[in-house]
């Protein structure tokens, strides 16, 4: 059921960005087209994960990851929101959170069963932590290398821009790494 309920959800995305895609670019609006043209493959990551792999998340970290895009690509983008100002801040905070709940999940996954007594609560604080920040970096560089090399102003804001999203990014993921932390020190204690 929950494969099924991921692949619908997924493809209602993709198909809503694709109609987007296409009105846009009728328009003559190509920077809306364009962001529509990334929902689709961004919408496409869990419906391609449902259909061809084994790895499937959760239904809130899949839920929370087309909210997301919702947020930031069709509301920000789209409508405009990351005008403003608090917005952008907003959603690099959600995917700190979002990508630390990832770990979470590929770590449950990735992890031998045995090992469950043997895990420090401070290292799934630390690699939570760290992997919701090095997300945060990834996208800035990637923000950055689309600046540099294709002319776009995603860093509108240059160095207190990146800052600020780092700090969200880095914020939100702290928030679901110490709950991390102590459910995992909680597990232990009842052992």
């Amino acid at each position: 059921m929950n494969r099924k309920l991921v692949i619908l959800i997924s493809a209602a995305y993709v198909l809503f960005m694709a109609i987007l895609a296409f009105y846009y670019h009728s328009t003559g609006a190509s920077f809306k087209s364009t962001v529509a043209i990334g929902g689709i493959v961004c919408g496409a990551i869990p419906l391609l994960l449902a259909l061809f792999t084994k790895l499937q998340f959760n239904l809130p970290i899949v839920f929370s990851y087309l909210i997301f895009l919702i947020g930031s690509q069709y509301l920000g983008s789209i409508r405009g929101w990351y005008g403003l100002g608090w917005w952008d801040t907003f959603m690099h905070f959600i995917s700190g959170g979002i990508l630390a709940f990832a770990a979470i999940a590929l770590y449950e996954r990735l992890i031998h069963r045995n090992a469950g007594n043997a895990i420090s609560p401070w290292f799934v604080f630390l690699y939570t932590l760290s992997f919701a920040a090095l997300g945060g970096v990834l996208w800035e560089v990637y923000e950055f290398s689309c600046d540099q090399f294709l002319g776009m102003t995603l860093q509108g804001g240059g160095n207190t821009d990146t800052m600020t999203d780092l700090i969200a990014d880095t914020a939100g993921g702290l928030v679901i790494a110490i709950w991390a932390g102590v459910r995992t020190k909680i597990k232990l204690k009842n052992q």
